[in-house]
């Protein structure tokens, strides 16, 4: 009985015990929100009126109060109008550029192989058998081939020039001359070249230059004379005429030559070497013409004069004259109207065969003088005298010397035109004279002369 009492009793305390602790657990659970709401306003309130206030109030405000923040908003809205139409543009110039080049490479496409075309073209003309050329032609076609090649070369030559092969220089000009260029390749093999000196001196004048190669003989003089042993005696001498093929000239003789002086003519009285050309270079007459020795003098503390070009040399007349002074020059002449460089030959000088057009023959800073005798003159274009001008002035060594005889042209253009050119192409002048022509009666014309030696500057 008495463990029955206190169960009961322990039971009662468990019961008021667990009434306690759910009326505890149900207060907690309505405490909980009004204590979040506390917490939260205490945390709003220290935020507006706290460190932060100014933060939250510039967050919170729509409208700012002062004007200077939306003239700002207005200036970075009109800016960012501006840029997005720029874009616009860049994006419209960017396709027209896209479109642009698309068209410059479909241009530059055609004109390839509109120049290939063309090529083919000329080549095709050139090729044995070809349906347009009868059977000289057609042999005249296959030596032309033959003697451009290419030729292969050597094993071991090739790392040397670049190359395995080497080419035949023909001027491109010839292939607009076909049917000239194919006459003068039309030969027998092994032949007699035909006389034809004056068709060739024409395609050279055309710009085809140089000709190819032939495989022929030139026709020999019939009872040709061996040249004389004494130099200083050739060097005055008339050659014989059996030393001339005369087929391709007006004359026949050295005598017709001589007589035809008073005609008019390229050198026409420079045949005669007991003449006029007799006494040229001899005197100095402090104008126009000049001596040779006060020429050379110039010289003297500046290095010697030993080698050089006579550019349109005639007959060979200022080779000869500096011959006898030791120095060594090369004639450049055309057999135009005479057979110049047999008779320049025949005087024991060296003649060469170049066009007033070709690029001279020689490598850069070579030559110690370059001279030419009413032959250089206002008939020459403009443009392609200035580039003659810059290649005289390329083949000079430093020092070297430009004398310019008898350059004639009209009194407006002795300084208008042809001053400025001598100063661009940059030599400088040590003697230059201008003077009036005279016509053979005395009278003064409005044709001008002028004479200059002229420096390469030494650098």
């Amino acid at each position: 009985m008495g463990f029955e009492a206190q169960d009961q009793e322990y039971s009662k305390k468990l019961q008021g015990y667990d009434h306690q602790h759910r009326h505890s657990h149900n207060l907690k659970h309505k405490l909980n929100p009004i204590l979040l709401v506390i917490v939260t306003n205490l945390v709003t309130v220290f935020i507006v009126t706290g460190p932060f206030s100014s933060l939250y109030q510039s967050t919170t405000t729509k409208n700012p109060p002062n004007d200077s923040f939306n003239s700002i908003l207005q200036e970075l809205n009109s800016t960012k109008s501006q840029l997005a139409a720029s874009h616009s543009l860049l994006s419209d110039l960017h396709h027209r550029l896209n479109s642009t080049n698309l068209l410059v490479q479909a241009l530059l496409i055609d004109l390839t192989t509109r120049q290939q075309q063309q090529q083919e073209k000329q080549y095709s003309g050139l090729k044995l058998g070809s349906n347009n050329n009868n059977d000289g032609e057609s042999s005249s076609n296959e030596e032309l081939n033959l003697v451009l090649g290419p030729y292969k070369l050597p094993f071991g030559y090739s790392p040397r020039i670049g190359s395995d092969e080497i080419h035949s220089p023909v001027g491109v000009a010839c292939l607009r001359f076909q049917d000239e260029l194919n006459q003068y390749m039309s030969y027998d093999i092994g032949g007699e070249c035909l006389v034809d000196e004056v068709f060739a001196e024409m395609l050279v004048l055309k710009g085809c230059e140089p000709l190819p190669k032939r495989r022929c003989h030139p026709k020999s003089p019939k009872g040709y004379v061996e040249p004389n042993q004494d130099l200083q005696d050739s060097l005055w001498e008339i050659p014989p005429d059996n030393n001339i093929v005369w087929d391709p000239y007006t004359c026949k003789s050295h005598k017709c030559l001589i007589e035809r002086k008073n005609n008019k003519g390229y050198c026409k009285d420079c045949f005669d070497l007991q003449g006029k050309e007799k006494g040229r270079w001899i005197f100095d007459d402090g104008g126009l013409n000049f001596g040779m020795d006060q020429v050379l003098g110039t010289k003297k503390s500046g290095g010697a004069i030993r080698i050089g070009l006579d550019i349109g040399g005639g007959t060979g007349t200022f080779a000869a004259r500096m011959k006898e002074r030791n120095v060594t020059i090369i004639t450049s002449t055309l057999d135009l109207d005479g057979p110049f460089s047999n008779f320049i030959a025949s005087r024991g000088l060296i003649p060469i065969h170049v066009s007033i057009s070709q690029k001279l023959p020689f490598f850069d800073n070579t030559l110690d003088i370059v001279h030419s005798l009413e032959f250089i003159g206002n008939w020459i274009p403009e443009t392609m005298l200035e580039v003659l001008l810059y290649d005289v002035y390329r083949v000079l060594r430093p020092g070297g010397i430009f004398w310019l005889e008898h350059f004639f042209c009209f009194e407006s253009q002795v300084n208008g035109t042809y001053v400025p050119m001598f100063d661009r192409v940059g030599f400088n002048k040590l003697r230059w004279h201008a003077g009036t022509k005279l016509d053979h009666g005395g009278v003064q014309k409005n044709e001008w002369y002028f004479s200059a030696l002229l420096e390469k500057p030494v650098t």
